[in-house]
This record gives structure tokens, C-alpha cells and sequence, in this order.
């Protein structure tokens, strides 16, 4: 679950098409124990998040909106479930693409990442319609 999963070709083909900001979706599910022994799956996200959340602002991104993944709501329930969803913003796919693949990611977060999680799925989004538009998030609101 690293690197060798991140999509770079299908990103770089839907930044062909439509360029401009994205919202990454991230649902995580923790491991109960992280598997380096450090703590829980919990305790690997937060250091995780630490090191990550300061990348991304230098990036020109912003952590949007976290939150418990609690129930589902609607639809076929088919057993994967999550524990956590992240909302990310990046001025393009450039930037998480870069992110993702900078040699300090890859030696600093990602090994908490993996510790952390025991399942992670991030999805790219474009804005279609937002109350609250995504296109130029103010610095204040980090």
C-alpha cells in the first residue's frame, strides 16, 4: 500500500482534460496495533498528520475537513468499511502528485501512513457545484 498504488498516469491524463484545483477524498481504516509496534494505527496517524499537514501547505493545500466514518447511510453495505475520511485541497494535481513522490514524503510520512493504516483509499475530485467553493481556500482558514 504505497507508492506503486498512486495512479500517475490516470491523474495526469484527467489534468490533460480539466486542469485546476482538486479535493482528494481520503477514507482510512487503522490497524488496531500499528505493525512497527509504535502504538496504535491512531498514534501512526497522527504522526503521520504532523509531518504530512505542513507538506501540503507548502504546497498551496489545505486539510479541508476530517472526520469518524460512522455509519452507512445509503446503499449496498458490502463490508469495507472506514474508520476516518480526510478532505484535502491542492491548487492541481501537480502539486499532490509531487507531494506523493518527494523523497521526504516517501521516507518520512509514508512509513507512518502505512503503520496507520490497514486500508486507504483516496479519491480525485473536481469541483461541479460547492456552497462554499473550493477554487482559492483562504490562508486564514488553515
Amino acid at each position: 500500500m504505497g507508492i506503486e498504488q498512486l495512479n500517475i498516469e490516470g491523474l495526469k491524463e484527467l489534468d490533460r482534460e480539466d486542469r485546476g484545483p482538486v479535493v482528494m477524498v481520503n477514507l482510512m481504516r487503522f490497524n488496531e496495533s500499528a505493525p512497527d509496534g509504535s502504538g496504535s494505527g491512531w498514534d501512526a496517524y497522527l504522526r503521520y498528520s504532523v509531518l504530512t499537514v505542513p507538506m501540503i501547505k507548502a504546497r498551496g493545500g489545505t486539510l479541508l475537513w476530517t472526520g469518524n466514518a460512522k455509519a452507512v447511510a445509503f446503499g449496498r453495505d458490502d463490508g469495507r468499511h472506514w474508520d476516518y475520511l480526510a478532505l484535502v485541497y491542492y491548487p492541481s494535481i501537480d502539486a499532490f502528485l509531487e507531494m506523493m513522490s518527494s523523497p521526504e514524503y516517501q521516507s518520512q510520512c509514508d512509513p507512518h501512513r502505512r503503520a496507520a493504516c490497514a486500508d486507504h483509499l483516496i479519491i480525485c475530485t473536481r469541483e461541479a457545484y460547492s456552497k462554499f467553493g473550493i477554487a482559492a481556500p483562504r490562508q486564514e482558514n488553515l
